[in-house]
């Protein structure tokens, strides 16, 4: 019988990357509970910035929201989806079928003074906080994203993959036996 596992240990058990992530994330649910010792409730704190947005800006578009957010259209949507259902939004349509206006309803225009409270009261603490510590976070993205402009982490990651390649195309090829394939339309594209 062969073994489809691949050889060596899992690379998923070992990453650099995961205890920034878990800073962030605990960082994060400190945030949650400044807001329950403040008796808010139901607002997670991804909400706050679209919350402060749209009280600033007025109603807007999901795609605009988004796009004043630096975010995909699609996770926008999500949290629209969220926090409507959570009461801090309202939707209309949009000019035309395919579009959704959003606006702050009297709950979440409640929320925006103390969200913006908190979003100066956080700058502040991550400051003081940036200043304690011998390598301030600020300067190591900043020398990041020098670096990754001279370099794309695309590319350096390309070079560590050492020509290992994909032994299909697309998780379709994966799952599709090759009879089944529409042979008439040629090699499968990539999609990313």
């Amino acid at each position: 019988m062969t073994s489809l596992r691949a050889p060596g240990p899992d690379p998923t058990h070992h990453s650099t990357l995961t205890p920034l992530f878990d800073l962030l994330n605990a960082m994060d649910d400190q945030i949650a509970t400044v807001y329950a010792r403040h008796g808010v409730t139901g607002v997670r704190p991804r909400f706050s910035k679209a919350l402060i947005r749209l009280h600033r800006h007025g109603p807007m578009t999901i795609k605009a929201l988004a796009a004043h957010l630096g975010v995909t259209h699609s996770a926008m949507s999500q949290t629209v989806t969220a926090m409507r259902r959570d009461g801090l939004l309202d939707t209309a349509p949009g000019e035309d079928a395919r579009t959704r206006t959003v606006s702050l309803s009297d709950a979440g225009r409640s929320l925006v003074p103390f969200l913006e409270a908190e979003w100066r009261a956080t700058e502040a603490a991550w400051a003081e906080l940036d200043a304690e510590v011998p390598h301030p976070l600020h300067r190591v993205v900043t020398d990041l994203r020098e670096a990754l402009a001279r370099r794309s982490f695309a590319d350096r990651v390309d070079q560590h993959l050492d020509g290992v390649e994909p032994a299909t195309t697309s998780a379709r090829e994966a799952t599709t036996p090759p009879t089944a394939r529409d042979s008439t339309r040629g090699p499968a594209r990539r999609r990313r």
